[in-house]
């Protein structure tokens, strides 16, 4: 899904990054505020949703190869950060939606979690219940 597409459909304002919104595709999602998990558990393409508006987690999200970052539950970065993912060339995007919701609503659509995504590396198409999503 294009990261337009999700910035529709969580009602998210774009902070930086809005001439990559049609040509970044996004394949799963992350909602952390441990960064240590972030580089952990995120791949390449993740969208990664979270309430932390510091520096790091845009280092953390050029480390990892993340499509973007999402400020949930209203949060707004500051200067500094807007900087740094400018110069990063990492889209952020904000919206008011809780983290819990902003992620429903994107698996609702279609987008997968990290542990999908590690799940089928490892050749299984289930979840941690062991069901299947198309």
């Amino acid at each position: 899904m294009k990261l337009e597409d999700i910035a529709k459909l969580i009602d998210a304002d774009v902070l930086s990054g809005e001439d990559k919104l049609s040509t970044l595709d996004v394949c799963t999602a992350c909602g952390a505020d441990l960064m240590s998990d972030v580089l952990a558990f995120c791949h390449e393409r993740t969208l990664l949703l979270t309430g932390l508006a510091s520096p790091q987690v845009v280092r953390s999200a050029e480390v990892a190869g993340l499509s973007g970052i999402v400020f949930v539950r209203g949060k707004k970065p500051g200067e500094d950060v807007l900087e740094l993912a400018e110069m990063l060339g990492i889209p952020l995007l904000a919206t008011d939606f809780p983290m819990f919701e902003a992620c429903g609503m994107l698996y609702a659509a279609g987008i997968g979690g990290t542990y999908q995504l590690s799940q089928t590396d490892r050749g299984s198409t289930g979840n941690a219940s062991g069901e299947t999503r198309p």
